[in-house]
């Protein structure tokens, strides 16, 4: 899911990638809307109170806001860095799974924070919609870049501009038969759905336990990155076994 890189993953990787880091992003967007009253999975709205602070002239605000915009496209830049240069030092997986461990621990601070210390401050909210937008740039820098910008999943403009596009492709004949663009389709759509789904979600959880939902996102981000190293564990494995089966075979043969 992590450690494949731009045109060597395949549709599955995609799309396994895709449904689980959205299903997370919908879930912080709808949680930082429910707690903070401010988006965090995508910063268009951001830029449009950018503009209304300024033309207020509402300075500290506008400084804000700004901060946040920063914030985001700082914690994208960071990943694909990553991307880059991490690979001849720490391998493509970690190279791939840290921007995922960096969120992860941004989003658990969060929630242990909401949960024992925090006491409604603007100040500590804005701090704390800080870290989110940090997490979720991130992911969005991470997932679109190691898939060639097939996959994003923190914001759905663009998604679901790309996804009417390719229905409305499909409309002819020679692109209904292009398996190319059918899996695009089907992964936009995936992604769409699993953002709702973790969103919806997120909200029922919310007011059931509170910011212990916080927990379950981090549980989700836990799949996406251990999924890789239980996978090349089972690899492993299997080669070990086929090959001390073939010895044994070997030797079998020899004492016949």
């Amino acid at each position: 899911m992590l450690r494949k890189y731009s045109n060597h993953r395949t549709y599955l990787d995609n799309l396994k990638l895709g449904t689980l880091s959205a299903f997370s992003a919908g879930m912080v967007n709808v949680l930082s809307v429910i707690i903070f009253f401010a988006f965090t999975s995508n910063i268009t709205g951001h830029y449009a109170i950018l503009a209304q602070e300024i033309s207020k002239g509402n300075w500290i605000q506008a400084a804000v806001v700004f901060l946040w915009i920063l914030i985001f496209f700082t914690g994208s830049m960071f990943s694909n860095l990553l991307i880059i240069h991490g690979n001849s030092y720490v391998g493509r997986y970690l190279a791939h799974a840290i921007p995922i461990i960096i969120e992860t621990i941004c989003i658990l601070i969060v929630g242990v924070y909401l949960q024992f210390f925090y006491t409604e401050t603007l100040y500590e909210t804005e701090l704390l919609v800080t870290l989110l937008l940090f997490a979720m740039g991130l992911q969005n820098g991470l997932t679109a870049s190691i898939s060639n910008g097939s996959v994003k999943t923190t914001h759905l403009t663009g998604l679901t501009t790309d996804l009417a596009i390719t229905l409305s492709m499909l409309t002819k004949e020679q692109f209904r038969n292009d398996i190319k663009v059918r899996e695009k389709g089907k992964l936009l759509f995936s992604i769409m759905i699993a953002y709702m789904l973790g969103a919806i979600i997120s909200g029922i959880l919310y007011y059931e336990i509170k910011y212990y939902t916080f927990y379950i996102v981090c549980l989700t981000l836990c799949i996406v990155m251990s999924y890789d190293y239980y996978k090349l564990n089972i690899t492993k494995y299997l080669f070990k076994g086929a090959y001390l089966l073939k010895k044994i075979s070997s030797k079998d043969e020899e004492n016949q």
